[in-house]
Order: structure tokens, then C-alpha cells, then sequence
């Protein structure tokens, strides 16, 4: 009688089985893909269309004249109102986070796990659950229709988010660095300032990425507490182009869509290629 245990016969990468996971697995790959560059065929040539409707066809003459359109002075300003809004809104937010996530990462304290719970369940509260309340806060302290108290409210709503990735990166940062710089009489937010940001710059980039992108897309937001049309960002300009009674222009609302998408692929782009391989979102998986 042997006693030794056989070790279950594995598949090679050329075995039946493994071919048809795979091509399974590309399948649905595949099939996932093609369900977002759809949209992305219509809105470009809908954007170089003359008479562009909901159908995605390749139009029979080519023509730039949507985007000529579109290239107003007032679409102009509120392509800059949402600059400042989501610039602000992430700055701030940056400035915020960083403090706020340091103890969190380098104390454990017994309600450190509860305020994490709780940051955690706030990034899933929806705005509009607490934007009534808000407004009516908003026209007592006569802040409406402000960008400066409106950028407020977006940093307060990104702001748990933020510290819950900060908090992460933070983390991989050696506390060891930090003990160096204490030894030779720094400060805690001295070696904040220069050990540990430094540090996490990739990290840093994702959460300024993160909130930028969350504030340029955010509609209800702008739409309600922002009264003054001169004062409304992109985002919400852009409703103007479909129009009453389902009367879309399909043409100028590609062009704008593709003109008010720019910024953040630019802003993203960029990040991608200074940070390289740090750009990876690897502190955001960890609890």
C-alpha cells in the first residue's frame, strides 16, 4: 500500500478546456467593448454630420460645421465655469485630505475603524438624498447662485472619497522615512509636507483625477444651486442642445459632448504618461 498522494493533472495552455474558457472569456470581453465604442461611433459621426439623427451611420459628406456651432463665447465661458469649479473643487480637496487621512493612517486608535466605516458608507450617500436640505441652507446664509460656496459643497461631497484613497496611499508610504526626519527635529506636518506627499505623488494624482472627473461631470448639482446662467458650468449647458419636445440637434449635441469630454481625456492622458507604471490605482484595493 503506498502512501503517496497524486497531485491532480493540470490543464496546459493548449488543453480543450482551457481554449474554450478563453474563448469565452474574450467573447464576453468582446461583447463588453463593443457596448462602449458604440456610442462613442455615434457621438463622432454625429459630430461631423449634417443632418445627424439617433441612427449610427457613416454620414454621406463630412462636415466640421457642429463644431463651428458649438464654439460660442457662451459655451466658451461655461466650458471655463467648469474648469473653475472642478479645479477648486479638487485643490481644495487635496488640501484637505491630506491631513485628514495622516492619522487615520499612522494612529490606530479604536475608533479609527469607525470613522472609516463611516467615510466609507458617506461615498455612497446620493447627493440628491441630501441636496433639499442643502438649497435651503444655501438661501438662508443668501449663498446661492455663489461658485465659491458651491465649490464648498462639491469638496464637502468628495471630500470622503478622498480621504478613504489618501488614507490607502498613505499607507504604503514607510513610516520608517518619517521616524528619519522626526529624529532630526522635524516636524509631524514637516514630514508630511516633505516625506510622505512626495512619496505618494501617484496617489495624489488619482485622488486630484478622481474629483476633477466627479466635479465636470456633476449636473444636479450646478443646476440648483447655481441660479445665473452666466454662472452655470458645461455640464449643464449642454442640456440646452436637446431641446423641447424631443427636439434634439443630435449634430451640435455630439460636438459639444465631444468638446466637454476633452479636458478630463487631456487631464487623464497627461497623469498617465508623467506617472507612468505609479498610475495604477494600487493603494485604492487596499482596506
Amino acid at each position: 500500500m503506498t502512501t503517496a498522494t497524486r497531485s491532480a493533472p493540470r490543464l496546459s495552455t493548449t488543453a480543450p478546456r482551457r481554449r474554450s474558457a478563453a474563448a469565452a472569456a474574450y467573447l464576453v470581453l468582446g461583447l463588453i467593448a463593443l457596448a462602449f465604442l458604440v456610442p462613442f461611433a455615434w457621438l463622432f459621426l454625429s459630430s461631423v454630420s449634417e443632418h445627424a439623427t439617433l441612427d449610427t451611420s457613416v454620414p454621406d459628406h463630412l462636415t466640421l460645421r457642429n463644431f463651428a456651432d458649438v464654439l460660442t463665447g457662451d459655451n466658451l465661458h461655461a466650458l471655463v465655469n467648469s474648469l473653475v469649479l472642478s479645479l477648486g473643487s479638487a485643490v481644495l480637496t487635496l488640501v484637505l485630505a491630506a491631513p485628514a487621512a495622516y492619522p487615520l493612517s499612522r494612529y490606530t486608535r479604536r475608533f479609527g475603524r469607525p470613522i472609516l466605516l463611516i467615510l466609507l458608507f458617506a461615498t455612497g450617500l446620493p447627493i440628491t438624498a441630501i441636496l433639499v436640505p442643502v438649497y435651503g441652507l444655501f438661501v438662508q446664509l443668501d449663498l446661492l447662485d455663489s461658485i465659491p460656496a458651491t465649490i464648498l459643497f462639491l469638496t464637502a461631497t468628495g471630500l470622503p472619497m478622498a480621504i478613504w484613497l489618501m488614507k490607502n496611499f498613505m499607507d504604503e508610504v514607510p513610516i520608517s522615512l518619517e521616524e528619519a526626519a522626526w529624529v532630526d527635529g522635524a516636524s509631524g506636518l514637516r514630514a508630511l509636507l516633505r516625506i510622505v506627499l512626495p512619496l505618494m505623488l501617484p496617489g495624489t494624482a488619482v485622488v486630484f483625477t478622481f474629483t476633477f472627473a466627479l466635479t465636470w461631470g456633476n449636473f444636479f448639482v450646478p443646476f440648483i444651486l447655481l441660479v445665473d446662467p452666466a454662472k452655470q458650468p458645461a455640464s449643464v449647458v449642454i442640456f440646452q442642445y436637446f431641446g423641447l419636445h424631443g427636439t434634439a440637434s443630435y449634430g451640435l449635441l455630439a460636438a459639444f459632448s465631444i468638446l466637454y469630454s476633452m479636458p478630463v481625456v487631456v487631464l487623464y492622458t497627461v497623469v498617465q504618461r508623467v506617472l507612468g507604471n505609479a498610475f495604477a490605482l494600487s493603494g485604492a484595493v487596499k482596506g
